[in-house]
């Protein structure tokens, strides 16, 4: 894994890279956690086994404009950087508010300037208030006619009490309502477990886990982002 820093802003963040030459390159976004790259390790490792590379900026949901400048500024790194390492392919993926962040931009293509994602993936989510990237809710955008730059792939854990699974059923159902092109994934895990860790109430983190359930749904998502890299489909 290497550090780099990103944009004027000067964050920190992963580059998790496969032993061989990359399918495409993942942009993987946490969640409102202030400065959680590490939290998305397990995860960005598991896409790197599978022939991807991974990009994942810490970014401060605290910040006064919520975090916008740093997923931005994350969002031009990984552009060109997909450029220049991985045939311009390009996939963007978020967790928690990082899910809605990511659903927010491919709704807004002037956000990727000409180079939208091959496809996005949306763990745990929700779609009814202000994205971090847009400052406006994504279902209200779909509602107002706008129209995803890619495929959108929406999963959640049947478990998940800090974000129910009736966000993403009600996105999902939204952009197939649309016309636009989706898919809905459940998995028997909770919010933290689509993303391979466990909650750790004495520090409030998540931490990586062996449970078989979240294990099972950081595969699903992995492979969901392997199969995008090498289609512009479903």
């Amino acid at each position: 894994m290497d550090i780099r820093t990103y944009g004027p802003s000067g964050k920190s963040l992963d580059i998790h890279r496969p032993d061989g030459p990359p399918t495409a390159t993942v942009l993987l976004w946490h969640g409102t956690g202030p400065d959680e790259r590490d939290v998305l390790r397990p995860l960005a490792r598991t896409a790197a086994d599978h022939g991807l590379t991974v990009l994942v900026p810490d970014w401060r949901s605290d910040a006064a404009d919520n975090g916008r400048t740093h997923l931005l500024e994350s969002l031009a790194f990984a552009r060109t950087f997909a450029q220049d390492e991985a045939n311009g392919t390009f996939l963007l993926a978020g967790w928690s508010a990082g899910a809605g962040a990511a659903v927010g931009t491919a709704l807004h293509p002037h956000l990727t300037a000409g180079h939208p994602p091959t496809a996005v993936l949306a763990l745990s989510g929700r779609y009814d208030v202000p994205a971090r990237t847009t400052g406006t809710p994504p279902l209200t955008d779909l509602e107002k006619g706008m129209t995803p730059t890619a495929p959108i792939h929406l999963l959640h854990g049947t478990t998940d009490t800090v974000i129910p699974t009736t966000h993403s059923r009600t996105m999902a159902e939204a952009l197939r309502k649309a016309g636009h092109t989706t898919t809905y994934t459940e998995c028997p895990t909770d919010h933290a477990g689509t993303i391979m860790t466990e909650y750790d109430p004495a520090t409030n983190r998540c931490r990586p886990t062996e449970d078989e359930a979240a294990v099972a749904a950081g595969e699903t998502a992995v492979q969901i982002l392997a199969k995008s890299a090498t289609t512009t489909g479903l």
